[in-house]
């Protein structure tokens, strides 16, 4: 007998035995179902450690979510830190882990500002004796010239002189001598005068019927001849070249004797635009001719119309035009972001402007509809889609200025990886200053010998960072700016393949300030139509200011020479017209590029020095 049994009192009658057994099962199952009910618990605490354990791990996703926003936030912050504090120039330093000190406004700062100035000036000297075949002979300075320029009209005043001055206490009257000059440069208001032209009548004397003869009136801007075309130069040059708003012209003309009506501003730039547009398609045709072409673009404000055009059956652009003034009236826009574009050739000296309505690839695709050759732009994707549409008549080089300007901002997070980066491009633009001089072929020749090896060298570098264990992330500062050059390689290097390429679209990006400094003054565009006549006063004075020239006496040239029914275009070419008017040749400016270009090409000449 089991002990569990021996515990157990077992009766001796059966229905005693049979009621022990009835209550042992009874017990039995209420034991069953604790246990049951037990069991049910221990699978809902296990359910819920199961819950928990997946919110535990959903949390700990979010927190490696929420630290990587939090890094690139960081990443931003110090960016937007940057943009707002730093310095806008992008030079870059060899070392960038060198600090800085600030010594205030100190007498010892300004003692030691100018013991610097004078180490500069020596190092300069010594830099024109040891390295020579980098750098120019420096020219001698020019005596400051005192006297004022002689074809100046002059007139003579005498100096009022005093009594004590005229008599001598002593001697009593004294007798004048001679003159001492002193020439003083004087600026009058805008000077104003009208012409009257006399046109003489002639008639048979006693034979009416021969009528009246009178010579032949020329055409004149507007009707009537009432404003002659230096009048419409002026507003023209004032406009677009000095970016004066007509308003603020109403107030210098009103100084010089004549208010006009803004709308008499207005008319006279309408006049002049459609006489100018024949020779502004000329130009256009010959920067499409041309066998390299830079181009960029930037916004301009366009206010909506009150009534949208239709568009034209087949017209894109019209089509183009109706889609965005539809899409801007529905969603209760007063304007749109209009573009202006930018086509800078590098082979004849031409810049043309183009005017749509939206940043669509409809504005290039169009400009360059017969363009057959190398455009410079940047990665723009429409810029990309014309490449490829092309089917090889077109190749697109990228701007490496673009590329270096990404390392660049980097280079606070990231200053190891960006400085080896800046430190390759440094050698590029070095090799690029040093084939400023030369000819497109020697220009070639050198960058196929001494430029390649960097750029395979900056390929490793890439290469080497895709494979590492721990790469940059994709989308901090210095990841997108490895992206861009991975993704634009050939383009990049497209340079490398004609010596008349430039390394970068900087020249084309310069053109986006003279849009820029118009837009802070004559803020908006009216029309559609007022854009088109923008584009077209701007590739007739940006072409003019790319030549040097006299923008007045070239605009007012081109206008009389157009009135008069001239159709010799290519004369009027500014590069063509200036060999022809050498008086309107703004020689200064050539000077000071020149100036210009010959302390940076010794300030990095200085730098490619060795080390002693």
């Amino acid at each position: 007998m089991s002990d569990a049994a021996r515990a157990i009192e077992i009766p001796d009658d059966l229905q005693a035995c049979q009621a022990l057994i009835a209550q042992l099962a009874a017990t039995v199952e209420s034991q069953n179902r604790t246990i049951e009910t037990h069991a049910h618990t221990i699978d809902a605490h296990a359910h819920t450690i199961d819950a928990h354990a997946h919110t535990i791990e959903s949390h700990a996703r979010t927190i490696d979510e929420l630290q990587k926003e939090k890094a690139e936030l960081k990443l931003t912050l110090v960016e937007l830190l940057q943009r707002a504090f730093r310095r806008r120039s992008e030079r870059y330093l060899a070392d960038p882990n060198q600090l800085r000190l600030d010594f205030g406004d100190t007498p010892e700062a300004a003692d030691a500002a100018e013991a610097l100035a004078e180490a500069i000036e020596e190092c300069e000297a010594l830099a024109e004796q040891t390295i020579p075949e980098h750098t120019r002979r420096r020219r001698p300075r020019k005596a400051r010239r005192e006297k004022l320029p002689e074809h100046l009209p002059r007139y003579e005043v005498e100096a009022p002189t005093p009594d004590d001055v005229k008599t001598c206490p002593l001697h009593g009257p004294r007798k004048p001598i001679g003159y001492d000059l002193l020439e003083t440069l004087e600026l009058g208001r805008l000077s104003l005068r009208v012409r009257v032209t006399k046109y003489p009548k002639f008639a048979c004397e006693g034979q009416p019927e021969c009528g009246v003869a009178s010579p032949e009136r020329p055409t004149g801007l507007v009707e009537g001849n009432r404003y002659d075309t230096s009048v419409a130069a002026e507003v023209l040059t004032a406009k677009y070249a000095y970016h004066q708003p007509t308003y603020r012209q109403q107030d210098s003309l009103a100084g010089s004797g004549w208010t006009p009506a803004r709308s008499t501003l207005l008319n006279l730039l309408v006049a002049a635009a459609f006489v100018i547009r024949p020779l502004c398609e000329h130009f256009q045709r010959s920067v499409i001719g041309s066998e390299i072409i830079g181009t960029d673009d930037t916004t301009t404000t366009l206010l909506l119309p009150k009534d949208i055009p239709k568009p034209v059956p087949g017209d894109a652009k019209s089509q183009r035009i109706f889609e965005v003034f539809s899409k801007a009236r529905a969603e209760g826009k007063p304007s749109v972001s209009a573009r202006m574009w930018a086509y800078r050739s590098l082979t004849i000296p031409l810049n043309v402007f183009d005017f749509t309505v939206s940043h669509h690839r409809d504005g290039p695709d169009l400009f360059l509809a017969e363009f057959r050759g190398k455009l410079m732009a940047d990665c723009y994707s429409g810029y990309q889609g014309i490449d490829l549409r092309s089917a090889g008549a077109i190749e697109r080089g990228a701007c490496n200025a673009h590329a270096r300007r990404k390392v660049f901002d980097a280079r606070d997070v990231y200053p190891r990886q960006a400085s080896e980066l800046l430190a390759m491009y440094q050698q590029l633009y070095d090799l690029e200053d040093r084939a400023k001089t030369m000819s497109p072929e020697e220009r070639q020749s050198l960058r196929q010998r001494e430029a390649e090896p960097v750029w395979q060298s900056l390929r490793a570098w890439l290469d080497r960072d895709a494979a590492s264990e721990t790469p940059v992330t994709p989308k901090s500062t210095l990841g997108q700016a490895l992206t861009y050059l991975r993704n634009h390689w050939n383009p990049l290097r497209l340079y490398l393949s004609d010596g008349r390429l430039p390394i970068d679209n900087n020249d084309v990006e310069q053109l986006m300030k003279q849009i820029a400094l118009g837009r802070k003054n004559w803020l908006f565009v009216g029309s559609v139509a007022a854009g088109e006549r923008a584009a077209d006063f701007m590739t007739l004075v940006s072409s003019a200011v790319r030549n040097d020239l006299d923008v007045w006496a070239y605009v007012k040239d081109v206008l009389d020479q157009l009135l008069a029914g001239s159709t010799d275009y290519e004369s009027l070419r500014p590069d063509v017209w200036k060999q022809s008017h050498p008086e309107s040749i703004r020689e200064y400016r050539a000077l000071e590029r020149r100036d210009r270009a010959d302390r940076q090409q010794a300030r990095r000449a200085r730098r490619r020095q060795p080390p002693r």
